[in-house]
C-alpha cells in the first residue's frame, strides 16, 4: 500500500510487510513537527529512539538533529577485491584474528592527514567496527539479474566483494549529546548559529565515518592477503540539503540511504542475500531515499531470549547459506541472529513494486566479522 495523506506522510510497504504499530505512530507524529514537509517510511520501518528507523524526513529551513541520532554518518560501503570465488577458504578465514574491534596499530595521524581530517578525542576508534548491527563481510555474486547494469559496476561474476557497515563511533554521539543538551528535540533554524555549528560538526562526522569504513576495509583485506577498492559508499544517518522547487529543503535520513547513486547495496541479515539495486524512482516522491536494509523485527532483548531458547551458539556461527559468522560476544550473536530481522525479499519486492528500484544482482555472505574476545 502506498498512502499519501494531507500531512504528506507516505508509507511504502505492502500488506506482506511486518511493521509495528508503534513505528507507524512515530512516523505520523514526526510528520507534525514544525516546518516538516514530508515524512516517508520504507518497508524496513521499525520503532526507534526519538523517531522511527527506516524513514526519511524533509523540512524547510529547520533541522532536527535528534531524528538522525548519534551515529552520524553510519552507513555501508561496498568494495571490490582482487579475490575470486575459488580463493574463499572459509574454514581458514574463520580462524584469523582481524582485530577490527581494536585500535589500528599503525600511524593514525598519517591516515587522518591523507583523508583531510583533523585529530579528535576519538582517533583510536578510527578503523574499528563498533557494536550493534555493524560488521565487515565478504560476499560472492549469487545471481546477476541485469547483465548490462552489472557490467557497468566493473565487477566480474566470480569476483568477491566486501561490505562494511559502521559509522562515526563515539564522535557522532558526542556531537548529538552536546546539541540536545542545549536544544533538546525542538529543532533549530538551519541558518542560526546553532544550526550552522551543528552542520559543520555533522559534515565532519560524515567524512570521518566514510574514512572509518575505508580503513576497516583496508585492515580486513590485509588479513586476507587481498586488496580492496571502493565502489560505493552510502550513509544511513545523515542530514543533507536539497534544492526543490526553488527552495532549500533538508533531508533527514534515519536508517535510509540516498537514492541518487547509479547503484547501491541493500543487505538483509547475515543469513540472507544482499541486493545490489539501481534506483528508478523520481526522487521527490520518496524523499530522495530508499530502505537501508531488512530492518529489525524484534528488539535486542526479545531476540536474546528467543534465540537462546532455539539455537546453540555453534548453530548461529554458520548460516543456512553456508557462511561463517565470527562473533564471540554471545549476547550480540543472539541479538543479531537472522531471525531478528524482517524478510529482505519482501522489502526489496515492495521497493520494486513501488517503482523505486530494479535489482541488478544478489550477493551471498561468505564470512561475516563482528567481534572476537580479546586474546591478544
Amino acid at each position: 500500500m502506498n498512502t499519501l495523506t494531507p500531512t504528506r506522510t507516505r508509507l511504502i510497504a505492502s500488506a506482506k510487510s511486518w511493521i509495528e504499530g508503534e513505528a507507524v505512530r512515530q512516523l505520523y507524529a514526526t510528520a507534525q513537527f514544525d516546518d516538516m514537509r514530508q515524512a516517508v517510511g520504507f518497508p524496513d520501518l521499525h520503532p526507534g529512539k526519538g523517531g522511527p528507523v527506516g524513514a526519511a524526513f524533509v523540512t524547510a529551513g529547520r533541522l532536527y538533529p535528534h531524528l538522525i541520532g548519534g551515529d552520524i554518518g553510519c552507513g555501508m560501503a561496498l568494495f571490490q577485491t582482487n579475490l575470486v570465488r575459488r580463493d574463499a577458504k572459509l574454514d581458514r578465514w574463520a580462524t584469523l584474528y582481524f582485530h577490527l574491534e581494536h585500535p589500528w596499530d599503525e600511524d593514525i595521524g598519517n591516515y587522518l592527514a591523507a583523508c583531510g581530517l583533523a585529530s579528535t578525542a576519538f582517533d583510536t576508534d578510527l578503523g574499528t567496527i563498533g557494536g550493534g548491527n555493524h560488521f565487515a563481510e565478504i560476499q560472492a555474486v549469487e545471481t546477476v539479474h541485469n547483465a548490462t547494469a552489472f557490467r557497468q559496476t566493473g565487477l566480474g561474476k566470480d569476483q568477491l566483494v566486501m561490505l562494511v557497515h559502521s559509522g562515526s563511533r563515539g564522535l557522532g554521539e558526542s556531537i548529538l549529546r552536546a546539541h540536545v543538551s542545549v536544544h533538546r528535540g525542538e529543532g533549530v533554524a538551519a541558518e542560526s548559529p546553532a544550526g550552522v555549528e551543528y552542520l559543520r560538526e555533522h559534515d565532519y562526522a560524515l567524512r570521518w565515518a566514510q574514512a572509518n569504513r575505508a580503513l576497516i576495509a583496508q585492515r580486513f583485506a590485509h588479513r586476507l592477503g587481498a586488496e580492496a577498492g571502493l565502489l560505493w559508499d552510502g550513509c544511513h544517518n545523515s542530514l543533507t540539503p536539497r534544492e526543490h522547487d526553488g527552495e532549500t529543503m533538508w533531508v533527514h535520513r534515519k536508517g535510509a540511504v540516498a537514492s541518487e547513486a547509479p547503484y547501491l547495496m541493500i543487505p538483509g541479515s547475515r543469513g540472507t542475500l544482499s541486493y545490489l539495486v539501481q534506483p528508478t524512482g523520481d526522487g521527490a516522491s520518496h524523499a530522495w531515499s530508499l530502505a537501508h536494509g531488512a530492518g529489525r523485527k524484534w528488539t535486542r532483548s526479545a531476540s536474546r531470549q528467543r534465540m537462546r531458547e532455539r539455537f546453540r551458539v555453534s548453530e548461529l556461527a554458520q548460516t543456512p547459506l553456508g557462511g561463517r559468522v565470527i562473533c564471540e560476544a554471545r549476547d550480540l550473536l543472539y541479538e543479531e541472529a537472522p531471525a531478528a530481522y524482517k524478510n529482505i525479499e519482501t522489502v526489496i519486492q515492495d521497493l520494486v513494486d513501488a517503482g523505486l528500484v530494479s535489482v541488478i544482482a544478489t550477493f551471498r555472505p561468505l564470512l561475516t566479522y563482528k567481534t572476537r574476545i580479546d586474546r591478544r
